[in-house]
C-alpha cells in the first residue's frame, strides 16, 4: 500500500506480556527473519501483526481477535504478574518517513468481567495526535471500551487509511494438501493455508497472470533449471490447476500438474506468488519446509527479486541456517529469538555464528527432550 509516494510498512514493533513475551521491542525492515529453535515464539511474534490486521477487517475486529485466540488469559505471557496489561505498539512508514504513523493499543479482562476491555488506545500521524483514548466520550459510557477506535464508525478520512492499512497484512503457511485438494477454493477467501491460492491464480487477468507466472518461473528456475514453463488452467468442470513443463528426455518436454509436484515445489510457488500478488506486509511460516537445503538458500533471492517489484515488506519466521546464509540476507535483516527462564527474548543478530549456535543449541535440547520422554530420564 502506498501513501504519499513511498510503500507503506511496519517499522517497529513493541508488545509486552503478549504470549511468549515479557518484553519485545524490535526494528524491522523491508525484509526480516524471526530465528529461533522450534517452540520459541516465532508464529507468537507474527500473531501479533495479524491481530492488528484483524482490528481492522470486516466481520473480525478487537473482541472477536481475542476470542479466536483463546481469550486474555490464553494471549497474556505467564512470566506477567504485577503490570498484566497486554500492550502492543507500532511504527507505520517507509524509507523518507519510518515513523509516519504510531499506533498503540493496551488491554486487559478483569476477573468478572463478561469482556476484555481497552485501557487505552492512541493513533497520532507525523507526530499530531489523531485520538487518544479513554476519552469523555468513552467516561460516559464504558462499553465503548469493549471496541477499537479502528472498528467504530463514522471514521475520520485518516484513521481509514491507516485502518487501510492494516487490511493488507497477509499470514500464510501453506499446506500442500488443502493446495491440491479438488474443493480447495469453496468458501475460502485468502486463506492461510493456501486452500484458494490456485484459484486466486487461475482468477486473475490474463496478462497480468501471465506476468506474474513469468517472474516466478524466473525466480524458481534458479533452483530448477529444467522448469521450461508456468501457467495456470481450468479443466472441464472448470476448476483451476496449475501446471509445469519440464525439460525431459522427449523433444517437446514433460507436463506435471500440481498434483505431481513436490510438496515443497507446490508451496515455494505458492509463497511466490503471495510475494507479487500484493503490495501490504506479508508473514511467512518457515518457507523452508520440504526443500532441498541447497534451494533453501536460494529463497532469499528469489524473494528479493519478486518483492522488488511491489515494494511488498516481507516478514518471514524460520530455524534453519541455510534460510539465513542464503544470498543477500544481511545481518541487519535477522531477529533472534532466544527462550528464556520465563519469557523469550528478541535481539538483532550481530553476525551469522550467533544465529547459528543459537539453532544448534535449539535442536540439541529438542534432542534431549525427546530422549527424555523416551526414557523417561
Amino acid at each position: 500500500m502506498r501513501d504519499g509516494g513511498q510503500v507503506l510498512r511496519f517499522t517497529h514493533l513493541l508488545v509486552k506480556n503478549w504470549r511468549s513475551f515479557l518484553k519485545a521491542d524490535v526494528e524491522l525492515r523491508g525484509r526480516a527473519f524471526l530465528a529461533g529453535p522450534s517452540a520459541v515464539g516465532k508464529s507468537n511474534l507474527l500473531d501479533a501483526f495479524s491481530f492488528l490486521h484483524e482490528l481492522a477487517s470486516p466481520g473480525a475486529g478487537f473482541q472477536e481477535a481475542v476470542r479466536r485466540r483463546g481469550g486474555v488469559p490464553k494471549l497474556r505471557c505467564l512470566a506477567a504478574r504485577q503490570d498484566s496489561d497486554l500492550g502492543l505498539l507500532v511504527h507505520v512508514g517507509g524509507e523518507q518517513k519510518p515513523v509516519e504513523w504510531e499506533y498503540e493499543l493496551h488491554f486487559n479482562q478483569e476477573e468478572g468481567q463478561p469482556r476484555p476491555v481497552i485501557r487505552r488506545e492512541r493513533l497520532s500521524r507525523g507526530g499530531e495526535e489523531i485520538f487518544v483514548r479513554p476519552d469523555e466520550s468513552d467516561e460516559a459510557d464504558q462499553e465503548r471500551l469493549t471496541a477499537t477506535f479502528l472498528e467504530q464508525g463514522s471514521l475520520r478520512k485518516e484513521l481509514r487509511a491507516f485502518a487501510a492499512f492494516l487490511e493488507t497484512v497477509r499470514y500464510i503457511h501453506l499446506v500442500p494438501q488443502l493446495m491440491r485438494a479438488p474443493d480447495r477454493s469453496a468458501g475460502a477467501c485468502h486463506d492461510p493455508f493456501g486452500a484458494e491460492i490456485i484459484e486466486r491464480i487461475a482468477a486473475t487477468p490474463e496478462k497480468s497472470q501471465h506476468a506474474r507466472l513469468g517472474w516466478i518461473l524466473e525466480a524458481l528456475q534458479a533452483a530448477v533449471p529444467r522448469l521450461m514453463q508456468l501457467e495456470a488452467r481450468r479443466d472441464a468442470h472448470g476448476r483451476p490447476h496449475l501446471r509445469a513443463l519440464y525439460e525431459h528426455w522427449r523433444p517437446h518436454g514433460a507436463w506435471q500438474s500440481e498434483d505431481q509436484f513436490a510438496d515443497g515445489t507446490l508451496r515455494l510457488i505458492g509463497i511466490l506468488w503471495a510475494a507479487i500478488e500484493e503490495s501490504g506486509p506479508l508473514l511467512i511460516e518457515e518457507p523452508e519446509i520440504s526443500l532441498h537445503p541447497e534451494i533453501v538458500r536460494l529463497i532469499p533471492r528469489m524473494l528479493a527479486r519478486l518483492a522488488r517489484r511491489t515494494g511488498r515488506q516481507l516478514i518471514l519466521s524460520t530455524h534453519s541456517l541455510d534460510l539465513l546464509c542464503g544470498e543477500g540476507v544481511g545481518t541487519d535483516e535477522i531477529l533472534l529469538l532466544n527462550p528464556g527462564g520465563e519469557s523469550t527474548s528478541v535481539r538483532a543478530a550481530l553476525d551469522l555464528k550467533q544465529a547459528a549456535d543459537l539453532l544448534d543449541r535449539g535442536v540439541a535440547d529438542t534432542a534431549a527432550d525427546s530422549q527424555m520422554a523416551l526414557f523417561g530420564e
